[in-house]
């Protein structure tokens, strides 16, 4: 294993007020002109006996002044960057500012590290929450990082993000570490390993690292902690509930008075919402209109978890003959289509033209897929009930 020895040297001029200081606490009038470093820290190219990569996620933590930028410079090159250290242009929208990725990349990245809100997407970086910034930037280094002319191929797939987290609150902090690991380790941001760089001990069970270096104490240990469960508690609750959501849903704001609508509680904290609408013409048949969880949630699977328990209290009812869900939002499309609640029904392109495929005709960009819910112990479905780490109350 590697080890990191930096020396941090700079010539201090000896002024009257250095002098003081120093003779004030007896010191060397030099004695803040050099700090050494030296830390045992996992090579960028580690692979395992089979040849693959023996770490995906790596942390360097410690507080202010301990040398963790220092040592994540010298150990990783020009892989490392700032959180804010990329402007994004003031009148442009935040999908415009990933240079030449495809808008298929872009909004799959941003869905990733829990930024997949539509609306959001189309707005400028200076109009976005802190949490919201956070989650562009790190989305842009992700994607979008291209290794310096001079950075060793070693550590061209690694990328670090200095300051992890330490603009945002800690419920953001913890959720989207929690985001970025599932991205990570799903292979959704491809064969990259991505070291944080933070000031805050909160965030180590949620980003669950391979490997922590505690700059506290020059200390590396390994081993993947488990993350913490995310008890969410499902109530049905008034329509006047929408207000604190619509923003953050590509539909109409406008929800019709005859739509039941359920909240998903975090923590005593309303972060998810959905609303079921009668299909008019066809007795019994039932239609997802809204599913939308708050930014600061998303990114750690409440949505799909919370779509289903709703989806099992509405498919259960006595006079429910069919539970449908259509949508054109990428996440959700992939979400129904991996979960065993949901068959897909039938899907079209924005013009109307049917799928042939896997590839988008020329022009056609917009997919729209139709799902219908499949209750539990139907047959071809396995056997289950709730989805974990829900509970159901009829709480209003």
């Amino acid at each position: 294993m590697p080890r990191v020895d930096v020396v941090v040297e700079a010539a201090i001029a000896r002024s009257f007020k250095v002098e003081q200081v120093a003779g004030m606490f007896d010191l060397p009038a030099d004695a803040g002109g050099s700090e050494r470093f030296s830390v045992d820290i996992p090579a960028a190219d580690e692979s395992d006996a089979a040849g693959k990569p023996a770490w995906q996620i790596g942390l360097i933590v410690g507080p202010s002044g301990s040398g963790k930028t220092t040592v994540a410079r010298a150990a990783f090159g020009a892989a490392i960057m700032q959180a804010s250290s990329r402007p994004w242009s003031c009148d442009a929208a935040i999908v415009d500012g990933f240079g030449e990725s495809s808008i298929r990349d872009i909004t799959r990245m941003l869905t990733a590290v829990g930024f997949s809100s539509p609306p959001a997407w189309l707005r400028p970086y200076h109009m976005l929450s802190n949490g919201e910034k956070f989650r562009c930037d790190l989305a842009r280094l992700l994607l979008h990082q291209q290794p310096a002319a001079d950075t060793p191929a070693a550590t061209s797939d690694v990328a670090v993000m200095d300051e992890f987290t330490s603009v945002v609150d800690r419920t953001v902090a913890k959720v989207c570490s929690a985001a970025v690991a599932k991205a990570i380790r799903g292979g959704l941001v491809g064969p990259r390993r991505f070291v944080a760089v933070a000031c805050h001990y909160d965030i180590l069970e949620w980003l669950c690292p391979d490997w922590v270096l505690d700059m506290s104490d020059g200390r590396l240990t390994r081993g993947v902690l488990r993350r913490p469960t995310v008890p969410l508690e499902l109530r049905r609750c008034e329509p006047s509930l929408w207000a604190m959501f619509k923003r953050y849903h590509y539909l109409s704001h406008h929800l019709p008075a005859v739509m039941r609508c359920y909240a998903g509680v975090l923590a005593g904290q309303a972060a998810a919402f959905a609303a079921i609408s009668p299909v008019i013409g066809y007795k019994g048949y039932r239609r997802f209109g809204r599913v939308v969880v708050l930014p600061d949630y998303q990114g750690i699977g409440i949505g799909g978890k919370f779509r289903d328990a709703v989806a099992h209290i509405e498919g259960t009812l006595p006079d429910c003959r069919r539970l449908s869900l259509v949508t054109s939002h990428p996440a959700m499309i992939r979400s129904c289509l991996a979960s065993p609640y949901w068959r897909l029904d039938s899907a079209r392109y924005s013009r109307g033209q049917r799928i042939a495929g896997r590839t988008a005709p020329a022009g056609h960009t917009r997919m729209v897929c139709s799902l219908v819910y499949r209750h539990p112990m139907s047959r071809g479905c396995c056997k289950g009930g709730v989805p974990p780490d829900v509970v159901k109350t009829n709480q209003t």
